[in-house]
């Protein structure tokens, strides 16, 4: 069990998202497409290293206000520090689709991943922010394939049937928690409820909560921030999937 709880007071140096991981960003190429599901095509985005290779691979969930310029930025960037990362569009067809729906999409991304030459399916996380959050706790401990997750500013409470705090002893694989304490739709007690239930569970995670910060603080008007926090967010997320996927 490793359970890391920090604060930040940020004083951090302005540093840009792409290079702060490493100074060699890779070159990428992104495309628009279709991730089939249950008879329908869900209109996703992916962003991949444009070097051959087997590589990491990422399913990132975004926020209730859709797939916004912000999240198709961030998946670039995302995929220049080595990963082939999966942006879907869980919001095609309804804005609230059922958890059921929502799981389905997830499995049949993991086949799409799996089946592409420059994927290791032995090595696929998941990540999601806001609504993204909340299905990034809520299936994390039900979908095997997934070998790491981080959770952006999540729901530990919301859910029909089940809720992300219902499944804290399922949990096996490793995540990471990052959140503001200035969150107001999801208020940071919360959260440290929820840690200290993953605590008790024996649970391998970490919680990063950033001071001041409010919901959703890694997009602004929809565009990807670049302030000192959501770089240095960014940055965690990127070495976080790095040492658990490898």
């Amino acid at each position: 069990m490793k359970i890391k709880y920090v604060l930040l007071l940020i004083a951090l140096l302005s540093l840009s998202l792409s290079a702060l991981a490493h100074d060699d960003a890779l070159a990428v190429s992104s495309e628009d497409i279709d991730v089939t599901s249950g008879g329908q095509a869900y209109q996703s985005y992916i962003a991949y290293p444009t070097d051959a290779g087997s590589y990491p691979a990422v399913v990132l969930i975004h926020s209730f206000r859709g797939l916004q310029q912000g999240y198709r930025d961030m998946t670039d960037e995302f995929a220049a520090e080595g990963f082939v990362v999966l942006a879907i569009g869980w919001q095609t067809f309804e804005r609230s689709p059922s958890d059921a729906l929502v799981e389905q999409l997830l499995l049949d991304s993991i086949a799409y991943l799996s089946a592409r030459a420059d994927v290791d399916p032995m090595r696929i996380g998941l990540t999601g922010f806001c609504a993204g959050g909340r299905y990034t706790m809520l299936f994390m401990p039900q979908i095997d394939a997934f070998g790491a997750g981080v959770a952006w500013y999540g729901f530990p409470n919301s859910g029909d049937p089940a809720t992300p705090a219902d499944l804290v002893d399922e949990l096996d694989a490793p995540m990471l928690i990052i959140h503001g304490t200035q969150d107001r739709p999801s208020p940071i007690a919360s959260i440290y409820a929820y840690a200290t239930a993953l605590g008790e569970a024996g649970a391998d995670f970490e919680l990063k909560v950033y001071a001041n910060e409010p919901h959703s603080f890694m997009l602004e008007d929809g565009d990807l921030s670049r302030d000192d926090v959501a770089t240095d967010a960014f940055g965690e997320m990127v070495r976080y999937f790095r040492r658990k996927l490898g």
